[in-house]
């Protein structure tokens, strides 16, 4: 193994792993601004989701080929188990030539009884509650706060880096992409957490639906994170 760039805390790096996060095309729920969470398989994408689907899926074959040409391509796509992001997967499977791989914790947030209602509806019926829950404030009734997010999603990152680093000490020590086909509270609470940014700013945060968001993770030789490079946020997709 060659030790790369940065400081590492004066460990040995082994190649970087770089994660793009790919927010799924629109729906009707979307479009509709309802709340759709991950209590439900949730709709599919329409038709402009599915053009927008095609459209990340080009953006993504293009890493490492026209674009981002110092990131390496990606190699391997996992999707969120939602209708939607298996259909955004899909596409990005389609196109880079590789098998979809299903995660759970890249999942929406759960939203418990606001499931399928629109901001207004909830704010009507529980008052300041959407509020407090959108600036890092106690989870829907039923439903998961920002911080149960950010703690599954902050799991899957550390698993992920693992698997990466112990391929590199096994003997293929090369930098690795993948793309991950999630949603727009998993993107948002993967940027907070990984870039040390408050809860309650975390909302923030905006994905567009399609959007490419890029982190880079430098990781040691025993599988721990040395450093968070967030290159990209919410990159709009032609």
């Amino acid at each position: 193994m060659s030790p790369t760039s940065g400081d590492g805390g004066g460990a040995e790096l082994v190649g970087s792993l770089t994660l793009v996060l790919v927010r799924h095309g629109v729906t009707e729920m979307t479009v509709a601004q309802r709340f759709s969470g991950s209590g439900v398989p949730g709709p599919h994408l329409s038709a402009a989701g599915r053009i927008q689907a095609a459209k990340a899926a080009d953006a993504v074959y293009r890493i490492g080929r026209s674009t981002w040409d110092a990131v390496p391509k990606v190699s391997r796509v996992i999707a969120s188990p939602m209708n939607r992001t298996q259909d955004t997967g899909a596409a990005l499977g389609r196109r880079v030539g590789i098998h979809v791989e299903t995660e759970a914790r890249l999942r929406e947030v759960h939203f418990g009884e606001w499931e399928g209602l629109t901001g207004l509806q909830i704010a009507e019926k529980y008052g300041d509650a959407i509020h407090q829950w959108r600036f890092g404030g106690p989870a829907a009734p039923g439903g998961e706060s920002y911080r149960d997010i950010g703690n599954r999603m902050e799991a899957l990152l550390v698993e992920l880096a693992a698997e990466h680093a112990a391929k590199c000490v096994d003997g293929d020590d090369v930098g690795r992409t993948y793309a991950l086909a999630t949603h727009s509270v998993a993107i948002k609470s993967c940027v907070g957490v990984s870039m040390g940014i408050e809860e309650r700013q975390w909302n923030n945060i905006w994905p567009s639906p399609a959007s490419l968001t890029l982190l880079q993770l430098r990781v040691r030789a025993d599988g721990e994170i040395a450093e968070r490079h967030l290159m990209s946020l919410g990159a709009p997709v032609e």
